[in-house]
């Protein structure tokens, strides 16, 4: 699919595809520079609690100060927008709402506000893209289904490692062969104690958030990505936490393979990840039971077999996501999204919870989090992360103690609780 050739057509005829952002951080900001340079599309609305963000954002790629409107007045914001000028507001579903608006991107990594900018998008037809994978991996499967009957697109985002895994999948997967492993390198062993003032030094030198930072370290964002995968994929975690040796690139297809051939799984078809030498990168062992394909491989230099390694070294974050939101507006595609809840991510106790206490959010001092198969999550009675923050500690927890249901009471008004209990409610729904 030529999209470069489709998005240069649409920069000829004046007819980009205006995108709104939600959350300007690290993530949202980069991807602005990069719809500043691309051709058929710009990021011309962005929402942030902190208004100043996406002014200096605006700023930083040569919008004029005079251009830019800071309003939550609907009628003022659309006003704005059909003139040319650039918005910023702190209300996010306005966004969502706006005619002059084609596409949305959510990119908080907050689940209350993912699942109500994603709800609100499809409500009124407007395609989603999430960088907040976390939303998803709650109630990605719900708003997925409801996307398609209203006529739009809800789509993880290209370029992280969700989206390149899923690419890793299709191309095997579309020559015939079997997946063994789909993986991704972690630049770090899991430290389960993470938490922002442990890493707020690091985090500030890096100009990152330090609860994002606590999260990369304690685990949540590997288990939440590939939980992502596990469900677009069908393929499993092999163990709670999956089994994340530390495995350098030539050793992938020696550990990365059923037991009964000398590795780690116990069955073909998992996720996993690596603390050796292979972040920012995403692999794939595959197989297949075709002698001749075998001797092909080999005589391509991808080794003896029977297990060869499928790699893409890199991983571009927010500077790929524009991607996505180009297929699903010009092709109508989505990059990944979850078929099924094939896994959760589960909250476990970062240190002793007493009872009465309130959860702080994902990268807090509170919890850390750890991917089971879904099924097993439910036969725990797990608290699913995305609807740990905010919730009640009903009675003393141990650190390293799965929260659940009879121990925690989560906070029933939120949306992302009500949306997650509607995706349950259809769940249960299909199996019966």
């Amino acid at each position: 699919m030529e999209l470069y050739q489709h998005l240069l057509k649409l920069q000829n005829a004046g007819k980009l595809i205006r995108v709104g952002l939600v959350g300007c951080g690290q993530m949202g900001s980069g991807m602005v520079h990069i719809t500043r340079k691309m051709p058929g599309m710009e990021t011309v609305a962005i929402a942030d609690v902190n208004p100043e963000r996406p002014i200096e954002t605006f700023i930083s790629i040569g919008i004029p100060r005079s251009e830019i409107v800071v309003t939550s007045n609907y009628a003022v914001a659309s006003d704005a927008l059909s003139k040319g000028k650039y918005l910023v507001t702190e209300d996010a579903l306005l966004l969502t709402r706006l005619d002059n608006i084609d596409a949305v991107v959510e990119a908080t990594g907050i689940t209350e506000i993912g699942a109500q900018v994603a709800w609100n998008c499809i409500l009124n037809k407007k395609n989603i893209t999430m960088l907040n994978v976390e939303t998803d991996v709650t109630v990605g499967v719900f708003l997925s289904r409801m996307a398609r009957k209203t006529g739009c697109v809800y789509t993880v985002a290209a370029g992280d490692e969700p989206a390149v895994c899923k690419m890793l999948y299709d191309f095997s997967s579309s020559m015939g062969f079997e997946v063994v492993c789909l993986g991704k390198g972690k630049n770090n062993v899991i430290n389960y104690e993470a938490s922002p003032d442990s890493c707020r030094a690091e985090a500030e030198s890096k100009n990152m958030n330090p609860k994002m930072l606590a999260s990369f370290k304690d685990g949540t964002k590997t288990m939440v990505e590939m939980a992502a995968v596990s469900n677009a994929t069908g393929l499993v975690p092999d163990i709670p936490g999956m089994h994340g040796p530390k495995v350098d690139l030539p050793d992938l297809t020696k550990h990365f393979i059923p037991q009964k051939d000398g590795g780690v799984l116990s069955k073909s078809g998992c996720v996993d990840y690596s603390t050796g030498n292979i972040a920012p990168g995403v692999f794939a062992i595959v197989t297949t039971d075709d002698p001749r394909i075998h001797a092909d491989l080999r005589f391509v230099s991808m080794g003896n077999g029977p297990y060869y390694l499928f790699l893409r070294p890199f991983h571009l974050c927010n500077i790929e996501t524009p991607l996505a939101v180009a297929e699903a507006a010009i092709y109508g595609e989505t990059t990944v999204v979850a078929k099924d809840m094939v896994s959760e991510v589960v909250s476990v106790a970062k240190r002793d919870l007493k009872a009465g206490e309130v959860i702080g959010g994902i990268g807090s001092a509170d919890i850390f989090n750890r991917i089971y198969t879904y099924k097993d999550a439910r036969a725990m009675k797990a608290i699913p992360m995305g609807i740990a923050p905010g919730a009640t500690i009903l009675k003393d927890i141990p650190q390293g103690t799965p929260l659940t249901e009879d121990a925690v009471a989560p906070d029933t008004s939120k949306f992302v609780y009500q949306l997650r209990k509607m995706q349950d409610e259809m769940l249960h729904q299909s199996a019966v």
